[in-house]
């Protein structure tokens, strides 16, 4: 059996939950609904749950205008090209770099977790940086490119 690299790993699931991401951020264009809006909400019988006066900035940030849906799909491209990656970052140190990739799928997941269908692109999104950590602090290295297209 061989050895799990993580890093591998990570960016599989990466790639992953970025696509996702930009499906669901496409869905959440045509669809606004964002995801907390039952805390603090008013049921009525004829309506069904409405949200709380309290969750305005929401409403105006997700339903109104789809503002964090254009923001989690332009993560998710983002990231998409780093892993994939695009051939104007290929071996460079911007795609080596484990400690961006952490930041930015920090950020799509805190984004993409507020619309409905950006929850599971946030939760995958935090299970590829935490791999990262993990290859991070395993010392696991990407290395430059010198022809090939694997990562090493």
């Amino acid at each position: 059996m061989g050895i799990l690299i993580w890093h591998d790993l990570s960016r599989n699931i990466s790639l992953t939950a970025s696509l996702y991401a930009v499906w669901a951020g496409l869905w959440g264009i045509f669809f606004r609904k964002f995801f907390w809006d039952f805390i603090g909400g008013i049921l009525r019988a004829p309506g069904g749950l409405q949200p709380s006066p309290k969750a305005a900035v929401f409403i105006t940030v997700i339903v109104k205008y789809p503002i964090l849906q254009a923001i989690t799909m332009i993560l998710g491209f983002i990231m998409v090209a780093l892993e994939y990656p695009a051939p104007i970052l290929k071996g460079t140190s911007v795609h080596r770099s484990f400690g961006l990739r952490v930041v930015l799928l920090t950020i799509q997941a805190s984004v993409a977790i507020f619309f409905y269908q950006g929850t599971n692109a946030a939760l995958w999104s935090l299970i590829a940086a935490m791999t990262y950590i993990r290859a991070l602090t395993l010392g696991e290295t990407i290395e430059g490119f010198k022809g090939d297209t694997h990562c090493h």
